[in-house]
């Protein structure tokens, strides 16, 4: 039996069960324009599947501001996944809507500054884009050279040093992210795991950011890893078509277990 099996074993034997999945790398493809990833449709066909199986919640666990994420997600107010934005610092929960962690004057306002300064630093660099988010800014690069890849993250780098250097700091797939909140998609976990009663999670990840959450997996919990990479995982898979066809083997074991 491969790890992959018999984690769908344990998870399709769970009372209920917390799918938390990633989104851009892991259920979408990542974009040179990051407003232009969408789910692939194996990824979403998965998706649906696991939330029409009894005793089985999905979330989407993200960087993204809340609002963006809504979009990429193609997320309505009907949908019935559950969100978390921002790291876990923004939620969104069916039937409720959304539950923010909030937000302070002076985080706001020195977030502002700190964007403009971070864009008129880079401005002569081509191929960098400052991305704004509800806590902070996310420095692109995807576009960029290397060398001007580096040149823009030295040079935001010492601007958040020398000015809020109380921010939290991340690093993912040709971007740098800095905030004043420092929720993580560990601590994201461990809401989504108490407000709906979970008894199992599997959350699925594939960039630095989501090691935080793969990390603070319990023993009855499964972390899966897409791609290559240094991982707390205990199960990998080779691409998005990989974890899809795992989701979906996980959604028809759950629907006998719950016949």
């Amino acid at each position: 039996m491969t790890a992959a099996d018999d984690a769908i074993a344990r998870l399709a034997a769970s009372d209920r069960l917390l799918v938390a999945l990633d989104f851009d790398g892991t259920l979408s493809p990542l974009e040179d324009e990051p407003m232009d990833a969408r789910m692939l449709p194996a990824a979403r066909d998965a998706v649906d599947a696991l939330v029409a199986t009894p005793d089985t919640i999905v979330a989407f666990v993200s960087g993204r501001s809340l609002v963006d994420l809504r979009v990429i997600a193609e997320h309505g107010d009907g949908s019935r996944e559950l969100l978390a934005g921002s790291h876990g610092a923004e939620f969104w929960i069916p039937g409720e809507g959304i539950a923010s962690h909030g937000e302070d004057e002076a985080g706001v306002a020195l977030r502002d500054a700190l964007r403009g300064h971070a864009e008129d630093a880079t401005a002569h660099l081509e191929g960098v884009w400052i991305e704004p988010k509800t806590f902070g800014f996310g420095v692109h690069t995807r576009r960029a050279t290397t060398e001007a890849a580096a040149e823009a993250n030295r040079l935001v780098d010492e601007i958040v040093a020398a000015e809020a250097p109380h921010w939290r700091r991340r690093t993912g797939h040709n971007i740098v992210e800095f905030a004043f909140r420092h929720e993580g998609k560990d601590s994201a976990i461990a809401e989504l795991r108490e407000r709906v009663g979970a008894t199992a999670v599997l959350f699925a990840g594939d960039d630095v950011t989501d090691e935080d959450a793969l990390a603070s997996l319990g023993e009855g919990d499964v972390g899966v890893r897409v791609g290559e990479g240094q991982t707390s995982a205990t199960v990998r898979v080779a691409d998005i078509a990989a974890l899809a066809a795992l989701l979906q083997r996980l959604a028809a074991a759950r629907s006998l277990s719950r016949a």
